[in-house]
């Protein structure tokens, strides 16, 4: 059976939810693979030495500025991770690599950005001929090494226009480059039962007839959602607080002249954006695009505090016309009068807008693998531009840069020796494969 890995981690919810997503499509699609979710912290860190050492996950800073609501600078702090993953991509690559010789996929899919470079350059020395393919859960990329490698043989998959012109100007081989209609939704937004959503409103406390805002930051809620609820105590709205059961009781206590719904954690997000009729939230893009896809115009902001990486969502709402984007909270009740005297042509509008991303990407996928596995491309099979026989020449460039552990040429240069544990031997099989070299491995620097 065909084993493919799904790549995730729990920075924001997106990249888990994606993965849940894709693995139930498949499912559903009836393909004949084994999808194993693989949680790409626990692979670098197996046994939580960074945990011990902090008292959090490393995934957990993040979120929690997502939290509070306080993103300023992450911009620079992305700079940041991002050097800190180059100067530990040797180490990095040698931890998966171990990882893919013990796990042998046969298919890789990375839903998370910056770290494709390790992923794509241990899986094409572990194991040559597997493809490896990223899903862009972001509808921009933010160049240099956030989702596009061009230089690598990286299949990607793109969710908007803009993303895939990205991966063409950037020199990607357009054989690799995939375009998808949208973000991957959770089927349950397709397979929708009908509801009556007048009596379903009155029910949770709702007025039936006034336009009620859905205010939603994603899985573990913001702060912004106080100043929201504050400065809108006449419009009814549905408060999405997830996991984060301290705002909820502060939103909870708030006064307000419109009927109100505070939510904590529930799995049934489809359902209270059915029972909306617009969105409040950041340009995210996967509440962005849930909400878009249940017909909902929504309200965004865009300024110094938007994550660099979702400012171009801010682009593709005003493109569209699927609703208003503000620089700043504080008039958000100009917003929402916008919104709420043109609703029939905002909700025209968003109607517009098909996704059936779910539902391609698993095609997608097959449709890489049966290439991968065609006679006509045995010869050119490794993702990285495929192997070819070491010329004395080309022997002689890799030696130079090759360090003392020989499976792993130029990967590890740079990386102190005393950092790099020893790697187990290699068998016959492995041996006779040093008379093959990935180029764009040895020779690349980034």
């Amino acid at each position: 059976m065909t084993t493919v890995d799904l790549i995730w981690f729990n920075a924001g919810g997106g990249h888990r939810a994606a993965a849940l997503a894709l693995e139930q499509a498949i499912h559903d699609q009836g393909l004949p693979w084994r999808v194993r979710k693989v949680n790409l912290m626990q692979v670098l860190d197996p046994l939580g030495y960074f945990r011990r050492i902090t008292g959090m996950e490393p995934e957990d800073i993040y979120n929690r500025r997502l939290a509070t609501g306080f993103t300023l600078g992450l911009a620079q702090e992305l700079k940041l991770l991002q050097g800190m993953i180059r100067w530990t991509h040797a180490l990095m690559v040698q931890r998966l690599a171990l990882h893919w010789r013990t796990t042998r996929p046969d298919l890789v899919v990375s839903l998370i950005p910056n770290f494709n470079r390790a992923l794509h350059d241990s899986l094409a020395l572990a194991a040559p001929g597997v493809p490896f393919v990223t899903v862009l859960t972001d509808m921009a990329d933010h160049p240099p090494h956030f989702w596009i490698e061009p230089d690598l043989a990286q299949h990607l998959v793109c969710g908007t226009a803009y993303a895939y012109a990205q991966a063409m100007d950037a020199g990607c081989s357009p054989d690799r480059v995939h375009r998808s209609s949208g973000m991957i939704l959770r089927p349950e937004f397709y397979a929708q039962a009908p509801i009556a959503r007048t009596e379903e409103r009155q029910r949770v406390g709702l007025d039936a007839a006034t336009p009620t805002g859905l205010v939603l930051f994603g899985g573990t809620g913001s702060r912004a959602m106080k100043g929201i609820a504050a400065r809108l105590p006449k419009t009814p709205l549905i408060l999405m607080c997830g996991r984060n059961e301290a705002l909820a009781a502060e939103l909870r206590a708030l006064p307000a002249q419109a009927p109100r719904v505070v939510v904590g954690f529930t799995t049934e997000v489809a359902r209270w954006m059915r029972l909306a009729d617009f969105f409040i939230g950041k340009p995210g893009p996967g509440s962005l695009s849930e909400a878009v896809h249940q017909g909902l115009p929504v309200i965004v902001t865009r300024n110094a505090w938007t994550m660099p990486q979702e400012r171009w969502n801010t682009e593709w709402v005003r493109e569209h016309g699927l609703g208003v984007v503000r620089r700043s909270l504080r008039s958000i009740n100009a917003a929402v009068d916008d919104i709420t005297r043109n609703l029939p042509e905002y909700q025209a509008r968003v109607r517009r807008i098909e996704n059936r991303a779910v539902f391609e990407v698993p095609r997608i996928l097959a449709k890489i693998l049966e290439q991968t596995r065609q006679p006509a491309r045995a010869a050119s099979r490794v993702p990285v531009l495929g192997l070819v026989e070491s010329s004395s020449e080309h022997r002689e460039m890799a030696a130079a840069d090759r360090p003392a552990i020989s499976e792993y040429p130029a990967l590890l240069r740079g990386c102190p020796s005393k950092a790099v544990s020893k790697i187990p031997k290699l068998g016959r099989a492995k041996r006779k494969e040093r008379n093959l070299v990935a180029p764009s491995i040895v020779t690349k620097k980034w």
